[in-house]
């Protein structure tokens, strides 16, 4: 027997209108029957007397349906808010709290967040920080069998939902909302997201909440803006919904895709937004680390954002990267890194020779800050680690070779980009290709290819274990790793005799050399590299 759906109403700002928006429940009510409740986002208290609260408060007049609300979106209504953890506002009025999972007898789940957006400390009773919408994420996401929830209500709009959607009128979704909020979209995979506060009403095109073909179908997330009660504009301020509790439904019956469905607005947007970071980093004066130049032009001392201490006296201030949890062996600024084997440095990026390479000429592209993957990376190291790339394929292309990058994402805490050369007389791209497809086959691993021009960040969330390489056509193979993997594998497909015929170097530790003999190497890199360094423009 089909589950009995939920009959539902969510419902814009308020702003102390009770009567408007109580008299309309009923009239809705009295023609299409009883709804189970009322949801409330944006304002729900305004600038007006308290008179008509105070009816409601004391029990002379009351809601005609269960209503939840959000908390105070200004410093004027958080008087209303005694308690952070939610309470009982008057009679069928209950106020949900700062934050937290809501689920009703039915099984229906809803998530909600008070406030605006805040990275004050501290954080005023009417906004919510980064660390609010981390500890909600953290709270919903960290079991393998998480799929999504029914419900997420905010006030504010999240940034950049208009993205391959429908017009949303006046508002301008780059500049308007909350990327804290977009990033919690994008990880909770609501059904359903509403909010307020923009005085318009804005029903978006459903979108995706996968790739497709790369992805495992998933559910649509529809958003709906709602206007404000009683506007004189007659903007829509409330919306009728049916909706059986996810749990409850059969699988395929859920992931169904509506035919208007679009892709996902979040995934190429601003920084915090695609990235999904729970945690945004605040802009900072540069980092005060200073590392000596390689090309030893005058001895002079070149600061990490990678630009001589005499030039502009208004830098651009990078983002501050994340710091490593303990010491780590690649933070450029860590006593732990072996600077013999830096071979160049750029603002945000440098090389290194790979201790243990599988040629003299094994690179490792790695953020000056500490980074865990490519996916994590902020938009101008990104920018950087680009330019490397580009400027190793020419230098190698000069020397007869062409190269092969990859990245294991699995059991290392700083972001490794190998760049290994391999002479263009020992095999061509679709053999190297061939061969990590093969070994992929041969040890049950799924190598997907990623559709040409694709971005990793879209394929892969912050925090996912994963590997991929990256061809010299731009072509690249991803997979997806979700229990175990081989940490050499990357190394044993390219030391194989399809490739570099040199299988006993799989293992980097039987790899290494003297530190005499990696200085002599790093020198000879260095010279060779020269007429090739991008960092020399600047």
């Amino acid at each position: 027997m089909a589950q009995k759906p939920l009959r539902l109403l969510a419902c814009g700002d308020v702003e102390g209108k009770f009567d408007v928006l109580f008299n309309r429940v009923r009239a809705i009510q009295k023609k299409s029957g009883n709804f189970d409740l009322l949801l409330c986002v944006g304002n729900f208290f305004g600038s007006t007397p308290d008179a008509e609260w105070e009816e409601y408060k004391t029990g002379i007049k009351k809601a005609p349906i269960q209503t939840y609300v959000l908390g105070a979106n200004n410093q004027e209504t958080v008087k209303y808010f005694q308690d952070a953890d939610g309470c009982e506002l008057a009679e069928n009025i209950t106020y949900l709290g700062r934050k937290g999972i809501f689920t009703g007898s039915s099984g229906l789940q809803i998530v909600y967040l008070s406030g605006t957006e805040s990275v004050d400390e501290p954080v005023p009773g009417y906004s919510f920080s980064p660390k609010d919408v981390s500890s909600l994420r953290t709270m919903l996401c960290s079991t393998s069998q998480f799929k999504g929830v029914d419900i997420l209500l905010t006030s504010p709009w999240p940034k950049y939902v208009g993205n391959f959607g429908n017009s949303s009128g006046e508002v301008d979704t780059k500049k308007c909302g909350s990327a804290l909020i977009s990033g919690l979209a994008t990880d909770l995979k609501p059904r359903y997201h509403f909010a307020a506060l923009e005085k318009t009403y804005y029903e978006r095109l459903p979108y995706r909440n996968h790739i497709v073909l790369q992805e495992t179908t998933q559910h649509a997330t529809r958003f709906i803006a709602l206007a404000s009660v009683g506007n004189p504009e007659k903007k829509k301020y409330l919306y009728a919904f049916s909706i059986v509790p996810m749990k409850l439904m059969d699988a395929a019956e859920l992931v169904k895709q509506p035919p208007d469905v679009t892709e996902n607005p979040y995934r190429k947007s601003g920084k915090e937004a695609s990235m999904g970071k729970p945690i945004p980093a605040p802009e900072e004066e540069s980092a005060c680390q200073f590392f000596f130049d390689l090309n030893e032009k005058q001895g002079r001392k070149r600061s990490s954002t990678g630009r001589d201490s005499k030039s502009s006296p208004h830098p651009k201030q990078p983002r501050k990267p994340p710091q490593p949890p303990g010491p780590c062996w690649f933070c450029l600024a860590s006593p732990e890194v072996e600077k013999h084997l830096v071979v160049n440095i750029g603002t945000h990026c440098y090389l290194a020779l790979a201790k243990g390479g599988l040629s003299d000429d094994h690179v490792l592209i790695l953020p000056i800050g500490h980074y865990q993957s490519v996916v994590e990376l902020s938009a101008e190291v990104v920018e950087e680690v680009e330019k490397y790339k580009v400027t190793l394929r020419r230098f190698f292309k000069s020397q007869g070779k062409r190269c092969v990058l990859f990245e294991r994402n699995y059991k290392s805490h700083h972001l490794q980009l190998q760049v290994i050369p391999v002479p263009l007389s020992r095999c061509t791209t679709d053999d190297i290709k061939d061969a990590f497809v093969t070994q992929a086959e041969q040890q049950q691993i799924e190598l997907l290819e990623i559709p040409e021009h694709s971005d990793i960040k879209q394929i892969a969330q912050p925090g996912a274990a994963y590997f991929y390489v990256e061809l010299d056509t731009g072509e690249k193979l991803f997979h997806r790793i979700k229990k175990n993997f081989p940490l050499q594998f990357g190394r044993e497909v390219l030391a194989s005799e399809a490739i570099l015929n040199i299988p006993d170097k799989s293992d980097w530790r039987q790899c290494q050399v003297s530190k005499e003999e990696e200085e002599m190497l790093a020198r000879r890199f260095r010279k060779d590299f020269e007429p090739f360094d991008f960092t020399l423009d600047d």
